[in-house]
């Protein structure tokens, strides 16, 4: 997993419930669009998300384009946590051998 989805499921995972668009998380994970959508992609078709067009009606009241809102599936939920605790743990793996390795200890 790159350190770009990791930022994406993370932002994700914080509130599964919330479907969130993809000019939201741009903001929330300072990545660009190109990078973001092709993340988007690739986790609905792996079955961790899900995606649907908003109510017309919400962004004609509002005067702005329609937004694509994405949502984190059950198995999406239970995938992402699994991983960004596997990648915190080897992060903090990596720190305690340079540490040990360094003369740290």
């Amino acid at each position: 997993m790159t350190l770009q989805t990791a930022l994406v499921l993370d932002e994700l995972v914080k509130d599964p419930a919330e479907a969130r668009y993809g000019l939201d998380l741009m903001h929330a994970v300072g990545l660009k669009s190109g990078t973001v959508y092709q993340i988007l992609a690739r986790l609905e078709g792996a079955g961790w998300l899900t995606s649907e067009w908003e109510d017309p009606a919400v962004h004609e009241s509002e005067g702005r384009p329609r937004r694509r809102l994405y949502r984190l599936t059950a198995d999406g939920v239970s995938a992402a946590r699994r991983v960004l605790s596997q990648a915190a743990y080897r992060r903090q793996s990596g720190r305690a051998r340079r540490l040990l390795t360094e003369g740290g200890f």
